[in-house]
């Protein structure tokens, strides 16, 4: 990768957030601000839910980050002829001056989460200022860089965290007392507030401050790596220097870490079982969903566990047998990685025992919401195979280590609502 004009010998030591003009739904111009929402592009999967999301309304910003067109060419320039369109209409207008954002998402269960949105330099690994900790795929990083060359914009924010509780959390928490600039509720039941941080000596404490700190990405390697992969084709200084981030303050607002699950195209869930014979203890399960997961959260307080599901029953996959894990899982690595269960599914049932490789978009789905996973197993005749959560404090330390975790390992949550607040790096 070409890093010409980037040293990280002139790097900054910490984050450096820069404030930027957002772009924002006109909200004269739209049915509402929550039928313009999405989640983020990564966890939109099923068909069923992109069709819901485009009938919401017609400038939902769905079509940006996921176009529908037959070829990706097609649709990267599909979307950057929709974003100039609705520019061009005033359905999507620049704030007058740069912004810092503080966002807050808050729901009737009790969670809340406040976090500050703005440009975040752009930073190499091993900077140690933005820590990943997991490995992407190359194919993804490939599909949403060419997105966002075509469109010149970063359509929906990353997830990062920091542990601080001082002078920005301060900020944040001084903004969210006044009137918010947009408010809506959306159909997951969260409420989504925004403010602007326009004043210099407020926005000058926020940098300060979290000029002392490193984050952790929470969602969005991808998106990180393709800020990395446009920075690096770019001489600087250029706009590709920074990219669109929330920076959550966990020392205020605890995130939640739930699992991200596999499907296995292709492979019945009769012949999963048949190849791990011998290899792991398996228990057939005759109970409700929540049941089964009850179930695997205990089995993996012991060690490695994994549900399995697809034949109308849940299968419970626990103690491997230890010479199959001295086989298979690579020891170069810390013990807290060779322990986790996302290693062992990818380097010893994925890799040496079903022979599916984790790249194939075609014979593995990588998918967030459990129920849907069970689902299109069942639909499908493939394998659901699901995961219990890895606790954030081994994320954060094998980050700090410089180990990534195998792909997809966690959600951290909850996440930004696309199409709140945008950037175009031409403003």
């Amino acid at each position: 990768m070409n890093t010409a004009g980037h040293s990280e010998a002139t790097a900054p030591r910490g984050l450096e957030l820069t404030p930027f003009r957002g772009l924002r739904y006109d909200p004269d111009r739209v049915g509402s601000l929550a039928a313009v929402t999405s989640p983020p592009y990564d966890v939109v999967v099923r068909p069923d839910g992109l069709h819901q999301l485009q009938d919401a309304d017609p400038y939902n910003i769905v079509r940006l980050i996921l176009p529908q067109a037959t070829t990706p060419g097609a649709r990267n320039e599909q979307a950057a002829a929709t974003l100039r369109h609705w520019l061009a209409e005033g359905v999507l207008t620049a704030d007058p001056e740069p912004a810092l954002y503080v966002y807050e998402q808050r729901h009737p269960d009790g969670i809340l989460q406040r976090g500050i949105i703005g440009t975040l330099r752009v930073s190499e690994p091993s900077a140690g200022i933005v820590l990943p900790h997991e490995d992407v795929m190359p194919h993804v990083v490939a599909d949403r860089a060419a997105l966002m060359r075509a469109t010149y914009a970063n359509l929906e924010p990353l997830l990062l965290t920091y542990r601080g509780n001082g002078t920005a959390a301060e900020v944040v928490e001084r903004a969210a007392e006044q009137p918010p600039l947009l408010s809506t509720t959306t159909g997951d039941g969260f409420s989504h507030r925004l403010w602007s941080i326009t004043d210099p000596t407020e926005t000058a404490r926020v940098q300060a401050d979290l000029s002392h700190h490193q984050a952790l990405i929470a969602d969005g390697h991808h998106r990180w790596a393709t800020y990395r992969r446009l920075r690096s084709e770019h001489p600087s200084p250029s706009p590709w220097d920074h990219g669109l981030v929330l920076l959550v303050d966990t020392a205020r607002y605890p995130l939640t870490v739930r699992a991200i699950h596999r499907l296995l195209h292709g492979l019945p869930v009769a012949d999963a079982l048949a190849a791990v014979e011998g290899l792991f203890r398996v228990r057939r399960l005759e109970v409700p969903l929540p049941e089964a997961l009850d179930a695997l959260a205990d089995a993996a307080c012991a060690g490695n566990a994994f549900l399995l599901a697809g034949d109308g029953a849940f299968h419970l996959l626990d103690r491997p047998d230890p010479a199959l894990l001295a086989r298979t899982v690579p020891t170069d690595r810390p013990q807290a990685w060779r322990t986790l269960d996302a290693t062992v599914l990818h380097a010893t049932l994925l890799d040496h025992v079903w022979h599916i490789p984790e790249d194939d978009p075609t014979r593995i789905a990588y998918i967030h919401d459990t129920s849907a996973t069970v689902e299109k197993a069942q639909r499908d005749g493939g394998t659901a195979v699901l995961l219990h959560p890895v606790r954030e404090e081994v994320v954060r330390d094998l980050a700090r280590q410089g180990v990534t975790m195998p792909r997809k390992s966690t959600s951290f949550g909850p996440k930004p609502a696309s199409g709140l607040v945008l950037r175009t790096l031409d403003l």
